[in-house]
C-alpha cells in the first residue's frame, strides 16, 4: 500500500470520528494563524502521541488538511506544511483580491453600526498585539476582524473557499510578519471602518483589495 492509499484511509468505530474531528480542528487552527512555519514536517506517529490518539484518527485529521491544501503529502510519505513560491503566493493573494472585495460589498446593506464598533474595537486588538509583539494574536485577530465582516455577507460558499485560501497562507503569513516591521494596525482597516460608516462601496471594495494586497511585495521578494 503507497503512502498516498494508506493516508486516505477512512476511520471507523464509534470514538474515532470525535478524535479525528478535535485534532483536525487543533491542526486548522495552528496552521491558519502561522503556528507552524513553512516546511515544517509532521508524522502521524508524532501527531498521534501529542494528542494521545491511536493512528487512525491521526492518519484521517492529516488527510483532510491535504485535501484542503494545508499540508503535503510527498511520494515518500513525508508531511509538511506548505513551501509556497512567488507563483503560488501571487496567486493565492489574486483570489483574495477577488473574494474578499467581493464579500465586503455584499456585508455592506447589512453593516450597522453595532457591527462597525465592534470592528473598530477589534482593530484596537490588533494594536494591542503589535505592541505586544505577538505574532499569532496578531493573524488571529486580523483574520477574524475580516471573518466577521464577511459574515454579514450570508454568502458562505465564498467565505468556506476564502477561508482554505487563509488556510494555506498561514505559514507564510507568519513569515511575512517577521519581515515586515508592525509598530500599528494595518492602516488600511481604518480605511475599511471610514467606508463602512460611509456606506461607500467604491471605497470599500478599495480599502479591503489594498489590505489583502499590501504584503505581497514582501512575501515575493527574495
Amino acid at each position: 500500500m503507497d503512502a498516498v492509499t494508506d493516508i486516505s484511509q477512512r476511520t471507523g468505530g464509534g470514538a474515532e470520528p470525535a478524535a479525528h474531528e478535535r485534532l483536525y480542528r487543533s491542526l486548522r487552527s495552528q496552521i491558519m494563524l502561522g503556528e507552524l512555519p513553512p516546511g515544517h514536517a509532521l508524522t502521524l506517529r508524532g501527531l498521534a502521541a501529542d494528542h494521545h490518539l491511536s493512528m487512525t484518527p491521526a492518519r484521517e485529521a492529516v488527510r483532510r488538511l491535504v485535501a484542503e491544501g494545508a499540508l503535503t503529502l510527498s511520494i515518500s510519505g513525508r508531511i509538511a506544511t506548505p513551501e509556497l513560491t512567488d507563483d503560488r503566493i501571487e496567486e493565492l493573494a489574486a483570489l483574495r483580491a477577488l473574494i474578499e472585495p467581493e464579500l465586503a460589498a455584499r456585508a455592506l446593506p447589512r453593516a450597522h453600526f453595532a457591527l462597525i464598533d465592534r470592528l473598530a474595537r477589534m482593530n484596537g486588538q490588533i494594536a494591542d498585539a503589535v505592541e505586544r509583539h505577538d505574532a499569532v494574536g496578531y493573524i488571529r485577530n486580523n483574520l477574524d476582524f475580516h471573518r466577521t465582516l464577511y459574515l454579514r455577507a450570508q454568502a458562505p460558499a465564498m467565505l468556506a473557499m476564502l477561508e482554505t485560501i487563509w488556510l494555506q497562507l498561514g505559514p507564510t503569513m507568519r513569515a511575512l510578519y517577521g519581515r515586515v516591521k508592525r509598530n500599528e494596525p494595518p492602516r488600511h482597516h481604518r480605511m475599511i471602518l471610514a467606508a463602512l460608516r460611509a456606506g461607500d462601496e467604491p471605497a470599500l471594495r478599495l480599502a479591503v483589495r489594498a489590505d489583502v494586497t499590501h504584503g505581497l511585495r514582501h512575501l515575493t521578494s527574495g
